[in-house]
């Protein structure tokens, strides 16, 4: 199912986003970023983030600090992130 009518994204396209990356994307913009677009009018942005959720299962929701999936772990301040063109290899 098209779940981003302005960059035709399926579902599938998320799931296969989230399950091919090294650094499991968690929001949109990592999504986006993965797939080598970025968002438009941004209606798709809370289903995108329901089936990265749903595609990442109980460590969406469980990850401790040291997990490299965690939340915490993906909001380092700027300097200490990774490249953003890094996002594009997935």
């Amino acid at each position: 199912m098209i779940v981003c009518s302005c960059n035709v994204l399926s579902d599938q396209d998320v799931r296969n986003a989230v399950s091919a990356a090294s650094d499991l994307p968690r929001n949109p913009k990592q999504i986006y970023g993965c797939l080598g677009c970025s968002a438009e009018c941004g209606r798709c942005a809370r289903t995108l983030k329901t089936i990265i959720d749903e595609a990442l299962g109980a460590c969406a929701k469980e990850c401790c600090a040291g997990c490299p999936h965690s939340h915490a772990a993906n909001d380092k301040p700027a300097q200490e992130a990774a490249p953003a063109f890094a996002l594009a290899a997935c």
